[in-house]
């Protein structure tokens, strides 16, 4: 795990570097209102040749799947930038979000906050961390006292008046709905008790991965919009603490308050 921690923050100093002189780099667009910069790529490559050993298989955001993925005992799954857009406009919510998996299951995962200097950490079966303090779930008992995490899609992403929906449904029954820009960083949040919940659909492997395992590792429930479906599969993911759940899930399911 140190050596995991220690290669993500190397990546997140490097980051900070970028942050600092963001309107000199080059941008590309990957769809509309979607960016990817050369802080991403140079990143990626960094922990690629920092975290990689020989046959490990690779999934990034920036390299997508690498040659050797299918027949890969461990599979490094990273997204060296989580928030591309909050970082490219001066927004300090971003975060490098790296998972580890090994023979089909996910056995760790970092994502790292290079602005608020803060690293959460997680190991299957042994709990999740907060700068190596022990973190859980929030212990809010009354979904009117909940504030909740999710995104919303943009520019011309699909699904944008299914989760306009979600919204109208679930803001009269709770404390408030952030957007913030970041998966990995907002299923952190969850881990550690800032957020009650998350919801959103059509994420990316790379989004959830490390962010996946924290929450197991912090008490959290977490599946899919349809209970049949796993997040790792979907990218669709639905989670909030165990005293929240139920209630929170039958009102993004549309089952009932």
């Amino acid at each position: 795990m140190a050596h995991v921690i220690d290669a993500v923050s190397q990546a997140g100093n490097g980051l900070l570097g970028f942050w600092a002189d963001r309107a000199a780099l080059s941008i590309e667009h990957k769809r509309e209102g979607d960016f990817v910069s050369i802080a991403d790529k140079r990143t990626e490559d960094l922990l690629r040749a920092t975290l990689c050993q020989q046959g490990d298989g690779w999934l990034g955001e920036e390299t997508a799947r690498a040659p050797g993925l299918d027949t890969a005992r461990r599979i490094w799954i990273v997204d060296p930038l989580d928030g591309t857009t909050n970082f490219l406009r001066g927004i300090g919510h971003w975060a490098v979000s790296v998972a580890l998996q090994v023979d089909g299951v996910r056995v760790l995962g970092v994502v790292h906050d290079p602005v608020r200097h803060e690293t959460f950490f997680a190991l299957r079966g042994a709990g999740a961390f907060l700068n190596g303090a022990a973190i859980q779930g929030a212990s809010t008992s009354r979904l009117q006292d909940a504030l909740f995490g999710t995104g919303i899609p943009f520019g011309g992403m699909s699904g944008i008046d299914d989760h306009a929906a979600d919204i109208a449904r679930l803001m009269p029954h709770c404390a408030g709905v952030r957007r913030m820009g970041a998966a990995a960083l907002d299923l952190a949040y969850v881990a550690c008790g800032r957020l009650d919940g998350f919801w959103e659909r059509r994420l990316q492997p790379w989004d959830i991965a490390g962010g996946l395992v924290l929450l197991q590792e912090a008490g959290l429930r977490i599946e899919g919009l349809d209970p049949a479906e796993q997040p790792e599969e979907t990218g669709t993911v639905l989670t909030a603490t165990p005293q929240l759940f139920d209630p929170f899930s039958r009102i993004l399911r549309n089952t009932g308050a």
